[in-house]
């Protein structure tokens, strides 16, 4: 299987930034690349960067109290780099009185699709590749990878 990461946190107080404790999609954008992170350090040796984000879809709204999973995965391998999708889950929601609701299936509250590569050229070298082919990879969410 090809090389992954996964998160699982808490939203605070702290992430709010507009009224009813909505959370900005700015969260979302640090989680994918918090993953993205730790995918660089597996595959390359350092945190690596992120060259641009092919796509990326807010579909559902976070709010302080919700607790959210993220996966992502190498889908696709270059010279020195490597091509990721990722995918946030709501896996549990909170209300203003402490009321949880766990959702079962998890919610998709936003997806996205980015390149990395090694952040000093010399390491590009120590780039080790996933056991998982890429033609046989399917996105987080069921989908075949889209053909570039």
């Amino acid at each position: 299987m090809g090389v992954s990461s996964t998160i699982r946190l808490r939203l605070g107080p702290h992430d709010v930034r507009y009224g009813g404790r909505l959370v900005a999609g700015a969260t979302a954008m640090e989680i994918f690349g918090d993953m993205a992170t730790e995918i660089g350090i597996r595959t390359g040796g350092d945190e690596a960067l992120s060259v641009g984000y092919e796509s990326v879809e807010f579909l559902a709204p976070l709010h302080s109290g919700d607790f959210v999973e993220g996966h992502a995965r190498v889908v696709s391998v270059g010279r020195s780099s490597r091509k990721i999708e990722a995918v946030i889950y709501k896996v549990i929601s909170a209300s203003d009185d402490g009321v949880g609701v766990v959702h079962d299936p998890p919610v998709v509250v936003a997806r996205a699709s980015t390149t990395i590569v090694p952040m000093f050229r010399e390491r590009a070298s120590m780039v080790t590749q996933p056991s998982e082919s890429s033609a046989a990879a399917r996105s987080l969410d069921g989908t075949e990878p889209s053909a570039q």
